[in-house]
């Protein structure tokens, strides 16, 4: 079950994204009850390896656990039925309100994702002589330097194997500073 990219449904001029706390790992279950009820909710992802019984799976997971975004204009759209969504703990308030989230904030995050709704945090910013670390695939947490960038989304990095350093190109979205 994969959580919308709202990229192309940007909140109107009065409406603010606010945060919801969700139940531990139920950001997605959560997502899909609040978009059946009209809420246009966005769940901030990242790709993880997750290495069990020697086996190597990469999954999407949330970016921050627990907490997903909705832009709700509080004059307009009814926000007390979040509270009683299926996988929501609670709309986070202040005085009995919803907090809006820093002006900007889920805007850099939505500017910041790639094709497939992950979060691309690594972006242009990569340059050779830097380190990093690979997020997922067989080498993942491995720290490399990086040694060149390739045309389209591939990165020739160096990583230390066995006393011995050895190219290796990956995906930029494989990367994380």
């Amino acid at each position: 079950m994969e959580s919308q990219n709202p990229t192309a449904a940007k909140p109107a001029s009065q409406e603010r994204w606010c945060l919801v706390n969700t139940q531990s790992g139920r950001e997605q279950i959560a997502s899909l009850h609040l978009s059946l009820q009209g809420y246009r909710p966005f769940v901030p992802t990242s790709w993880c390896s997750i290495r069990h019984a020697r086996k190597i799976r990469t999954v999407r997971v949330a970016y921050f656990p627990g907490y997903l975004f909705v832009p709700l204009d509080l004059d307009r759209d009814r926000w007390r039925p979040i509270d009683g969504t299926v996988g929501v703990l609670r709309l986070v308030k202040a005085n009995g309100r919803p907090l809006p989230a820093p002006a900007g904030l889920v805007e850099t995050l939505l500017s910041m994702t790639d094709p497939t709704g992950a979060l691309d945090l690594v972006g242009a910013r990569l340059a050779p002589g830097q380190s990093a670390r690979i997020i997922r695939g067989p080498f993942a947490d491995q720290l490399v330097t990086i040694e060149s960038l390739k045309s389209g989304d591939r990165v020739r990095v160096l990583l230390q194997l066995m006393s011995n350093t050895v190219p290796v190109e990956v995906s930029r979205q494989d990367l994380a500073l």
